[in-house]
Parts: C-alpha cells; structure tokens; sequence
C-alpha cells in the first residue's frame, strides 16, 4: 500500500491523535453542546490534520506553507475552545492541561515546518 508524504509527518500523526482524543472527550460532552462546542471541537481538530495532508498534495511550497497556516490557526481554534469549555466545567482542569500541552507540541511543529516551507520558497 501506498504511503502518502503527509502520513510520515510526526506532526500529522500528532494531530490525528490529538483529533481523535477530541473526539472521546467530547462524547462526554452535555446533549445541549451537541451542535455548540461538540461539533465546533470536532471540527477543529480535523482540521489540523487534514490541512496538513491537503498541503502536502500542493505543488508550491508557498502553498503547502499557506496550509500548514490554516492547520497552525485551526490549533488556535481548538485552545480557545477548551479555555471555554474548562471554564464551562465541560472538562476537568487536568483535561485541559495535557490537551493544552499537545496544542503546544503540535503548533511547534506546525511552526517549525512552516518556517522549512517558506525557507524553501525562495
């Protein structure tokens, strides 16, 4: 079977992980939050890793850098939104803080192959 580019990158596996531990975490989610913080979590958090896979089919490295953007903001969108949802007792204080410290990991990455990206550009 074929590997594609994107599945060697330790950060897209990060962020596949990381989408999927969202997923569990907000299964315990109340039912009224199905379509608030529940979807938007969720959709978040696909997002990295898919920004990251879509990049990586790009040609330019201006592009796959604009991707890997889009990935790094979506990262941002999901910290704002454990913030709300630790605050909102949706997950205990520990929750937020391991998961806080994957977003760290992975925008690091992010950042880190953002700057080979454009590094690469010129």
């Amino acid at each position: 079977m074929y590997v594609y580019s994107f599945e060697k990158l330790d950060v897209w596996i990060e962020a596949k992980n990381f989408a999927k531990q969202i997923y569990t975490l907000t299964s315990k989610f109340p039912e009224s939050e199905k379509f608030g913080l529940t979807v938007q979590l969720r959709r978040a958090a696909i997002s990295i890793a898919s920004n990251i896979a879509e990049g990586s089919a790009r040609n330019s490295n201006k592009d796959k850098a604009h991707f890997t953007t889009i990935a790094f903001g979506s990262a941002v969108e999901v910290l704002n939104q454990l913030i709300i949802s630790c605050e909102l007792g949706f997950i205990t204080e520990a929750e937020y803080i391991e998961l806080r410290t994957q977003i760290e990991s992975i925008t690091n990455k992010l950042n880190a192959l953002r700057n080979y990206q454009f590094q690469k550009t010129n």
